[in-house]
């Protein structure tokens, strides 16, 4: 089950973290995976993990907020069989404290570079006659997250194009689904943290992880898990719906 033997996947950000984990299950199992990322250096030591494993992938350096860079790698990659749109990046402030500048890039990044692969990705899979869309979007998406003005923004338009392309693509047998995870643990979170809340990492990462009812952040792993499924011809009757990733943080924070 879940073999993605002989297909070939497009993986955005696919240089750590999530986009990471998923890049290498895939081509455990069997695809053909091409790494999209702006830090080439970091896509090639996802490939390079994927070679060690026996497995095939190809690392592109680039700007997924650039139509025509993208346009260019995709339609030399040539044939799509699944696109998982994973890369993104996050923004604390709230809608009088967010300035144009940084509202700009986050939408540029997490909301034209999703466009971007769908508009270079849908054709080739219209030609092939059949495909699969994962768009990584947030239980921001969902609720309201103290500080995240235009993260939240981003990822509802991540949540609205996956409704409209699932919509609108059924007849090409092009299926578009979205994950909306809670916290994960990796490097950006990190980094994040580390960041934003210098001198205070041990209690901030306390701190999120237990907003998750489960008790702690989720693992990239377990994303790749669900975006497996997913993309995977067993998940044949699902389209246009979004799958929380969360635990608990959605339904069970009471």
């Amino acid at each position: 089950m879940f073999s993605l033997k002989g297909k070939s996947a497009v993986i955005t950000g696919g240089g750590s973290g999530i986009g990471r984990a998923i890049s290498v299950l895939f081509a455990k199992q069997g695809a053909v995976v091409h790494i999209i990322e702006l830090n080439a250096d970091a896509a090639k030591d996802t490939v390079s993990e994927i070679e060690k494993g026996g497995g095939k992938a190809v690392a592109h350096g680039c700007n997924v907020s650039d139509q025509q860079q993208v346009l260019d790698i995709y339609n030399a990659i040539g044939e799509i069989d699944i696109l998982v749109n994973n890369a993104g990046i996050a923004h604390i402030g709230e809608a009088t404290t967010t300035s144009e500048e940084d509202f700009t890039r986050i939408f540029n990044v997490n909301v034209k570079g999703v466009y971007n692969s769908l508009f270079a990705a849908i054709p080739l899979m219209k030609s092939k006659g059949k495909g699969v869309i994962l768009n990584m979007a947030s239980i921001a998406a969902a609720v309201g997250i103290t500080s995240r003005f235009a993260y939240s923004m981003s990822k509802g338009a991540v949540s609205a194009m996956t409704l409209s392309v699932a919509r609108d693509y059924m007849a090409d047998n092009i299926r578009c689904n979205s994950i909306s995870p809670a916290r994960v643990h990796t490097p950006f979170v990190d980094g994040f943290i580390a960041k934003n809340y210098a001198g205070q990492e041990e209690q901030i990462f306390e701190k999120l992880s237990k907003s998750q009812p489960i008790g702690r952040m989720g693992k990239p792993e377990e994303v790749a898990s669900l975006a497996l499924y997913l993309c995977s011809d067993e998940a044949g009757f699902v389209t246009g719906c979004d799958y929380l990733l969360d635990g608990g943080f959605v339904k069970l924070n009471n």
